[in-house]
């Protein structure tokens, strides 16, 4: 798969994965990956700022400043945990937690049909990834290509905040309108050329959504996102549903928070190479039947 071009703000899978989880397939399998990668990233992007009346990107990144509480409690947050449940339909969901700490910590965990998927950084130069959905499954190090998007699935400042410093171009484009709401568009390209788009509401000044596109197959595939359900937690706000679809195909799901914690204690061995469990056994031979001997 492409790893080029992927959203840096949602997660995806697509198919029945009541049928797919049983028998794995490939297409799903990448799908799910694809997921694992833009998971932290998602909870990283409710740091994004709120704007203001004002209609220069500068003026709008104040504000947000000074809505959230000022950068100095932004940065203040030392380590965060984030657990609940993502569904890909009824009867397809499980549960989710993902952790990260200074610096650049990440720990990111999804059980699916019993099955945990991981994804882990160690907040230097190492990751790795663990998919029980793929042939042969295996913890895997991260690739050239993951390591070079870490940065924006591990700064959970996100995407907005010192954008200069990070090689990030911001433009305020105009206005459009989502869910019936007049909203402030603004486009994102970060310092490997993605482009995403995010949707402000102009009245309270909440992200209503986000989008973009990925290549898959050599394809780009369209993907939007919505966030809705913001809740305090420690004087700034989080959405604490999420939900993600790629406009024409199936591929779509719901993230709901559960609980949301700021400056817990993570251990260390959380962001080091992870030892899933061992795969379940094959399912028993059953013994033929005795046949009964002739009198």
């Amino acid at each position: 798969m492409n790893k080029r071009n992927q959203p840096r703000c949602v997660l995806t899978p697509g198919n029945s994965a009541s049928n797919i989880l049983v028998m794995p397939r490939p297409r799903h399998a990448a799908h799910i990956e694809f997921t694992m990668r833009k998971f932290a990233f998602l909870f990283c992007s409710l740091f994004l700022p709120l704007p203001a009346a004002a209609q220069s990107v500068d003026d709008i990144l104040a504000k947000y400043l000074s809505v959230r509480g000022g950068l100095e409690r932004i940065k203040a947050v030392q380590s965060e945990r984030v657990t609940g449940t993502i569904s890909f339909g009824p009867g397809e969901e499980g549960p989710f937690v993902v952790e990260r700490a200074r610096p650049m910590k990440m720990h990111m965990e999804l059980v699916l049909n019993g099955q945990p998927l991981i994804r882990v950084y160690d907040g230097k130069s190492a990751g790795w990834v663990y998919n029980p959905f793929m042939p042969n499954p295996a913890v895997q190090s991260m690739t050239d290509a993951d390591l070079r998007n870490i940065f924006d699935e591990a700064d959970f400042d996100g995407p907005f905040v010192d954008y200069k410093s990070k090689g990030n171009h911001i433009e305020l484009v105009g206005k459009d309108e989502v869910e019936e709401k007049p909203a402030y568009k603004l486009k994102l390209t970060n310092r490997n050329g993605e482009v995403s788009y995010f949707f402000f509401d102009a009245s309270t000044f909440s992200l209503l959504k986000c989008q973009g596109n990925r290549q898959m197959d050599g394809k780009d595939i369209p993907w939007v996102t919505f966030f809705h359900d913001y809740r305090e937690v420690a004087g700034l706000h989080y959405p604490f549903q999420i939900q993600y679809a790629e406009p024409g195909t199936e591929n779509s799901h719901t993230i709901t928070a559960d609980k949301i914690e700021i400056n817990v204690p993570i251990s260390e061995a959380r962001f080091a190479k992870p030892n899933p469990p061992p795969p379940p056994p094959p399912p028993a031979t059953p013994t033929p039947a005795e046949t009964p001997k002739p009198n």
